[in-house]
């Protein structure tokens, strides 16, 4: 039996995965719905994630560039 070794909190970069661009497009949808969603309930929530979409929009721009 071989020793495997494995790395405690070891992350996988996200840019390996093949479909990262359909990740940032899924996220960037789900953060638009939740800012709608919470227009009227909570403006500062809300806010806060047309912030996240912005950032996620603004890195898909760069990637199809």
């Amino acid at each position: 039996m071989e020793n495997q070794y494995c790395k405690v909190g070891s992350v996988t970069p996200i840019t390996t995965e093949a479909n990262f661009i359909s990740l940032l497009e899924y996220q960037y949808q789900n953060f638009l719905e939740k800012a709608s969603n919470l227009e009227y309930a909570d403006s500062k929530l809300a806010e806060f994630f047309e912030q996240k979409a912005k950032k996620i929009k603004k890195m898909l721009e760069n990637l199809v560039q």
